[in-house]
């Protein structure tokens, strides 16, 4: 039974095609990994689907009574409300039937007999949908929840605007799976999740009756979650039955077969005009060239296999720094209160270090203090000399109406219009990316963009914070790849360890400095 139909769906941006003829079904219980490179459409198709856009053609069809729950990259949450208050808001159908039984039970005492048996009915039949639905075990089901993603260690009495971006997306993520929909979305859910949590949320997927939509460029978490892999390319959006590792072995197939197929077209074509022209000219040939020729333009020519635009990263090195680049005595991570306890930190040149650790428990202060963006709570820093360092930050405004060679530009107004176009396309990204503003770029596409100001900036210390999220699995192999080959220092603050942990040459994991429980 299908849940959910998509029909022959086209959609665009101005020129810029995002979908083609798109169709796609879900089956009732069906784990669907939605994949693609970065742009290739895929927000948008989620966007479509929930209603959000309206294609430019097709038909999106859902079955009765469905309860669809979507996670998207930009949700929001409404200032001064706790995070247990946002966590009570998935039961609002239920409070709101409380409310109703509450009401009828005032109006009991002046009902006549006639009316008093249909409300003893309506209360009865309230309280079997609140017992059904487990409404007396709500707090004990949203600890469960919450502490699986780990917003207990954050404190469920914590109001929601003093939260990271991170924390906010782990609030919306158990909002979300607390209400058990019928039909989940998930845009990225592992972006700003830490090991631990992705973890958990890996075992609630694989055991999720119910069917989900899935986006993530996180393929050994895809691999161990999904049945079904929708591809989209080039406009196309192709079904693959199967994990991650079966699509890409399929994929591969089907690649190898119509790059094989144009080039056996291709000889075909250059053997048939070939005798056209050597035939035409000639009484005795020329039926047969004539016949050749008409064989040829009816031949439906097939388009060489396009490939996408790959991107290329490179830090440029700057001049060696002394032997210390950072030296920390008995720093102590916070503001207003502190976060860790006294800690000395020693960074040497050419080190090589991932930061991990849960969330809220201060990565990102910890890179801005070490920059000196940001002060201490205590203790002292000293940075040492002849430091050029290069900052990726892991959010970037969502309201940045720059287009992206503005961005660039802004930067660095000493290039020429022609440089920057091609620092923009070593990244990976094509004319119409480069002259669309930043807010409109997918989150892979901007991350490159950011990537692009930093390569083009001499530098010796390289401080990235989680800078895979949104990044597709070849820019992810690229950026690592840049890593390695980088000769200054690295400072990483990553969830992914398949990323780094074969190449940096330690770990500090904060979960030891902490003043929280973890």
């Amino acid at each position: 039974m299908s849940v959910l139909t998509v029909e022959n769906v086209t959609h665009g941006f101005g020129a810029r095609k995002i979908l083609e003829n798109a169709s796609f079904r879900l089956l009732k219980g069906e784990h669907v990994g939605l994949i693609g490179a970065n742009g290739e459409g895929k927000s948008t198709f989620l966007n479509i689907i929930t209603g959000e856009l309206v294609p430019d053609e097709g038909k999106v069809s859902w079955s009765n009574r469905v309860s669809v729950g979507y996670l998207d990259q930009h949700s929001i949450l409404t200032k001064g409300k706790t995070i247990r208050n946002v966590l009570r808001e998935a039961f609002q159908a239920m409070f709101d039937l409380e409310a109703e039984m509450l009401s009828i039970y005032d109006k009991m005492g002046e009902a006549a007999p006639d009316d008093l048996e249909k409300m003893m009915v309506d209360v009865g039949d309230i309280q079997e949908l609140l017992e059904h639905g487990g409404f007396y075990m709500l707090d004990a089901k949203i600890e469960e929840v919450a502490n699986g993603l780990g917003l207990g260690e954050i404190g469920l009495d914590r109001d929601v605007t003093d939260l990271s971006g991170g924390q906010r997306t782990k609030v919306l993520l158990t909002k979300l799976l607390l209400r058990n929909p019928t039909i989940l979305i998930l845009d990225e859910p592992t972006n700003y999740l830490d090991f631990e949590h992705i973890e958990w949320l890996k075992k609630y997927l694989k055991n999720y009756e119910n069917s989900f939509i899935l986006v993530s460029h996180d393929m050994s978490f895809l691999n161990e979650v999904v049945n079904v892999i929708y591809h989209v390319e080039n406009t196309i959006l192709t079904r693959y039955s199967g994990n991650y590792d079966q699509f890409q072995q399929m994929y591969a197939v089907k690649k190898n077969q119509e790059l094989k197929a144009y080039e056996r077209q291709q000889q075909e074509v250059e053997r048939m005009e070939d005798f056209i022209a050597r035939n035409k000219a000639r009484v005795a040939t020329r039926g047969m060239a004539n016949s050749r020729q008409k064989r040829l333009d009816k031949m439906e020519i097939l388009e060489k296999p396009k490939e996408k635009p790959k991107a290329f990263f490179q830090f440029r090195e700057a001049r060696t720094p002394g032997r210390f680049i950072v030296e920390a005595q008995n720093i102590v991570l916070g503001y207003e209160e502190p976060l860790t306890r006294p800690v000395d930190i020693v960074l040497e040149r050419g080190q090589k270090i991932a930061i991990r650790g849960v969330n809220g428990l201060g990565k990102s202060t910890l890179l801005k203090t070490l920059l000196g963006y940001v002060k201490p709570f205590a203790g002292t820093i000293q940075l040492g000399d002849y430091l050029y360092p290069g900052y990726f930050e892991q959010e970037s405004s969502r309201n940045n109406s720059n287009t992206a060679i503005d961005e660039v530009w802004n930067e660095y107004p000493g290039l020429t219009n022609f440089e920057v176009r091609a620092a923009l396309a070593r990244c990976g990204l094509t004319n119409e990316h480069i002259t669309s503003q930043m807010m409109v770029l997918s989150g892979g596409e901007n991350a490159k963009v950011r990537l692009c100001k930093l390569m083009l900036k001499d530098i010796n210390w390289l401080v990235l914070d989680e800078p895979t999220n949104h990044l597709d699995v070849d820019a992810k192999a690229e950026l690592k790849k840049a890593l390695v080959e980088f000769k200054g220092t690295v400072l990483l603050v990553s969830h992914e360890p398949e990323f780094y942990e074969d190449w940096v040459s330690g770990i500090w994991n904060v979960e030891d400095w902490t003043l929280k429980i973890v």
